[in-house]
Formats: C-alpha cells, sequence, structure tokens
C-alpha cells in the first residue's frame, strides 16, 4: 500500500475538525482530488474521485457532484482485483463515458496500491468495458466504442457565427464524430483564431437542438500530429472544459483516418487559454482489415482530499 491511504466505510473521521453535534447520523463520504492530464498541480483538469461509493443512490451521487461543481466526479460502485466499476456524474447528470475520469481514476488505483502496473484493468462504465493499460507514469485508455463520423453537422457559416470569428478562420466544414460522446470538430486557421473563439450559446442552441450535440471541439494543427484544441459545451449553461478525453479520441480517430499509416501517435494540448494547460497522449492503430483502435493517455497527481457528508 502506498503512502495514500483512505478510511473507507463510510462513517466520519474521529479527526474531522467539525462538532460532533454537526455530522452525527451523516455519512462521510471520502473523495480524492485530481488533476488530469499534466504533472503539475493546478493544470489539467481536476477531478473527484469518490473511493467507496456503493452504498450512494443515484440522487445522492447527483447531489454530490452539483455540490463540487467540477466538470466530473467519479463514483466507484465496485472494487474487485482487475476490475472497477464507476459512474460519472457532471453537475448537470451523468455520463456514459469520460476520457479524464478514466485515466485519473486509473492513475489513482494504482497510486494507491489497488492495481499494480503489468496486470491489465478494465473500467465497468455506462458506455460499456473500457481497457486500461499503464505505460510508465502514464494511464491509457482504449475507447469501447468505435469511431462513428457523419459529415451531417454545422455549417462553415454556422461554425464561424456560434465562435465569434470570421468564415476564413474555419478551415473546413466541420464533422460530428463520437466514440461515446459526440463532438462537433471544428478545425481552426491557426492559433489567434483558437484564442479568439466566443462561443455565442444561444447561436449554439438554434444551430444544434438537441443539447446533447452541443459538444464543440474545436482545434488547430500546430504540426501534422500535435494539435492545440478548446472545447466548449453548453447542455444547459456555457462551460469550457480544461482537458477532454472523450473528444481527442474522435479527433484523432478522425483525422488518422486521413493517412496511409497503420500507427500514428498524436499529441493534443487543451486548456492554454483557461491557464490550465493539460496535455493528452494518443495513439490510433489500423489493422490490415481498416478497424481503427484508439487510445488516450496522460498522467495525473493528487491535488488533495475530502470529505462530504450526506
Amino acid at each position: 500500500m502506498s503512502e495514500h491511504t483512505l478510511p473507507l466505510d463510510g462513517k466520519p473521521e474521529d479527526r474531522s475538525l467539525l462538532p460532533a453535534s454537526q455530522i452525527q447520523a451523516r455519512c462521510g463520504y471520502h473523495y480524492v482530488l485530481l488533476d488530469v492530464f499534466t504533472a503539475t498541480p493546478f493544470a489539467g483538469n481536476p477531478l473527484a474521485v469518490f473511493p467507496d461509493a456503493a452504498a450512494l443512490t443515484d440522487t445522492q451521487m447527483a447531489q454530490l457532484a452539483k455540490e463540487l461543481n467540477l466538470s466530473e466526479s467519479v463514483f466507484i460502485t465496485t472494487r474487485e482485483p482487475g476490475r472497477i466499476a464507476l459512474r460519472i456524474f457532471t453537475p448537470n447528470g451523468e455520463l456514459p463515458f469520460a476520457g479524464h475520469p478514466s485515466v485519473g481514476t486509473a492513475w489513482l488505483a494504482r497510486a494507491l496500491g489497488w492495481h499494480d502496473t503489468d496486470t491489465p484493468l478494465t473500467l465497468a462504465e455506462g458506455v460499456g468495458d473500457v481497457p486500461i493499460r499503464f505505460v510508465g507514469t502514464q494511464a491509457w485508455l482504449t475507447t469501447a466504442q468505435p469511431l462513428d463520423v457523419s459529415e451531417d453537422s454545422l455549417s462553415i457559416e454556422q461554425a464561424a457565427e456560434i465562435a465569434g470569428l470570421s468564415r476564413a478562420q474555419i478551415v473546413a466544414r466541420p464533422v460530428r464524430a463520437s466514440c461515446g460522446v459526440p463532438y462537433q470538430l471544428i478545425e481552426l486557421a491557426d492559433l489567434r483564431a483558437l484564442a479568439s473563439v466566443q462561443v455565442e450559446s444561444g447561436t449554439l442552441a438554434r444551430a444544434l437542438p438537441a443539447p446533447a450535440e452541443r459538444n464543440l471541439y474545436l482545434y488547430v494543427r500546430d504540426t501534422p500530429q500535435q494539435l492545440r484544441a478548446r472545447m466548449f459545451t453548453a447542455e444547459t449553461t456555457l462551460y469550457e472544459d480544461p482537458a477532454t478525453g472523450s473528444a481527442a479520441a474522435p479527433l484523432i480517430g478522425y483525422l488518422s483516418r486521413q493517412s496511409a499509416s497503420q500507427t500514428l501517435d498524436w499529441q493534443v494540448t487543451q486548456g492554454v487559454e483557461m491557464g490550465r494547460p493539460s496535455h493528452i497522449h494518443g495513439r490510433v492503430t489500423r489493422a490490415e482489415a481498416g478497424q481503427q483502435t484508439i487510445h488516450i493517455g496522460g498522467e495525473a497527481i493528487i491535488a488533495g482530499e475530502g470529505v462530504l457528508y450526506v
């Protein structure tokens, strides 16, 4: 066991600073706060992981995620050798899959001594089984669902209006792509255009009436396989995400289709404009029959821990 050990019995800690009268008859649930897709504290994408959430109801998970108000919170419901079942909540509801929660949870499992580096690990998520492997200090996932791409997306004019850019700053018509969560992939002309993006939520809602479709991933090609990106979503209110593995996966899968190479390695930098630089690693392999396998990896660091009472 590493130095990071947590009491997981669902009871308030004896060392709590709170008066007993404030927490008696309530259950305390520990969480670990991570910064994911970075090895630097207070960069990357924050994530809360509740290591022992089996007794929590759906409503309580949603309440705790809303209380923390992070982009995602993870609730581990069962844990056994080689397999961890988890649920992922945003402040607005549950997700079937997300990249930084998957990478962060896997990284934490190893940091806490729950899993070794050499044994395969599977995360059971709403989208299905997500295989995990470890490479050095990084945790890598393989997407549970294959890439799905549709050109029935936004027009160039709509994308420019939504992003507050000129038509000339949009390189090509956006595409809709998904490995479990759909994104509108929008290539921009340069980093100046990326820094200038100001998403207009009303225009976005009119162009994409279904809230689940309002996920934008805007990107620039620094080099052929090094990308800079920003992600915006507006299911309810407008939000920018500092690191989005579930968006990077369909992006690198889509771009890899434009190459004849059997294996392509990718680097996606995100969150720079937010002051939380994040580094997402990717690899896309293609079998002889043409099937793609998409991998997303990265580091994480523990930022803190706490207890919430229900």
